[in-house]
């Protein structure tokens, strides 16, 4: 480790140019999958209050376009399992300055999900605020959504940055404005063993409708493999730029030190002596620069998650399994972007060197 320290002192240019390099691409890979993991938690999170199945029409490729009969949710209520059954529009408008905001209609039994910080929940034209939102608005009296005004009765606050950066209606007026009965219905059961009996008879209700329990929904709910697949490629291609840049920073390392890989294979030092030298040296580099890309990450996240322009809809999570993925590809990504430039290292002929004069 001293003998690798003392290597990449020598270089130190270079050595910055490597650490910054990898610091970068590391960075990009824990916000690329932070940012993707928390959209995809905050709305599964949304869904599992309150909600053992999710109903909605079948067949769509979203629940924004979702539009099912709000009468059944009050015959599912009735269903022996079913604790409660809960109607909401999914809708989205600009509000005042803002040009794009997350619109929930929920029905009367809904409204104690949102914990009040201010205010009464919204009777028929009126609406309650989410805390991101209200700041941002600077604290409304009455705000305009798709050209309809409407009082603010409330502020609630929710660890939710969806629901957070939202606003709350009655069920009747978000579906003037959107034009539909209801999205989903969320169902909470008294016992999750029941799940599949209730599953199945709520299915046998009507043909347009489709009911999963949430897990099931969140599994095979397509805008989340699309989140999950480019975040998967944006990662890689940021992992291919790390690969990259250190091949080319190590090329020319080696390119400047072959003279003192030729007095080691002089000395009888085996390749593999040669090729463990430089994959040490910039594991060394690697691990400096996983430490600070985490600490940078970390703090871009709890920078964004304040940005009022976000509304709170950004919202990072940089969990300890995720710190350990990207630990391990911090490692191969220095490994095998060492590799190459070490092997041409480790076979260098002592004897060119010498007839070369060491050029």
């Amino acid at each position: 480790m001293i003998i690798a320290l003392k290597a990449l002192r020598k270089n130190r240019f270079k050595t910055a140019l490597i650490f910054m390099s990898m610091t970068v691409s590391i960075s990009m890979i824990f916000l690329i999958s932070a940012i993707s993991g928390g959209v995809v938690s905050m709305y599964s999170s949304m869904l599992k209050t309150d909600g053992d199945i999710i109903v909605t029409q079948k067949g769509i490729a979203d629940t924004f376009f979702s539009d099912i009969n709000r009468s059944m949710s009050d015959v599912v209520a009735t269903f022996t399992g079913v604790k409660e059954s809960s109607a909401l529009i999914l809708g989205a408008s600009p509000v005042d300055k803002l040009p794009i905001v997350a619109i929930y209609g929920v029905s009367d039994n809904r409204y104690d999900s949102y914990t009040l910080s201010s205010g009464v929940y919204p009777r028929s034209g009126e609406v309650i605020l989410g805390s991101k939102i209200y700041e941002s608005l600077k604290s409304p009296k009455s705000i305009v959504v798709s050209k309809k005004t409407f009082a603010v009765s409330g502020v609630f606050k929710s660890r939710i940055g969806f629901e957070d950066g939202g606003v709350v209606m009655g069920l009747d007026d978000a579906g003037e404005l959107f034009h539909k009965s209801a999205s989903i219905f969320l169902i909470s059961l008294d016992d999750l063993g029941q799940s599949s009996a209730v599953v199945a008879k709520i299915n046998a209700l009507d043909g347009d409708i489709e009911a999963k329990t949430t897990d099931s929904f969140i599994d095979s709910y397509n805008q989340f493999k699309i989140i999950k697949t480019s975040s998967d490629v944006i990662g890689a291609m940021a992992f291919l730029m790390g690969i990259l840049g250190i091949v080319s920073m190590m090329s020319m390392v080696v390119n400047e030190r072959k003279s003192e890989f030729g007095i080691m294979r002089s000395l009888g030092l085996s390749s593999w002596s040669i090729i463990g030298k430089l994959v040490v040296e910039t594991l060394v580099v690697a691990l400096l620069a996983f430490a600070v890309a985490l600490g940078v990450s970390l703090g871009v996240l709890e920078i964004i998650e304040h940005v009022d322009k976000f509304q709170g809809y950004i919202n990072g999570e940089i969990s300890f399994a995720l710190v350990l993925n990207v630990f391990i590809v911090s490692l191969l990504m220095a490994v095998v972007g060492t590799l190459l430039p070490a092997l041409y290292a480790s076979r260098i002929d002592p004897m060119t060197l010498i007839v070369r004069g060491g050029a």
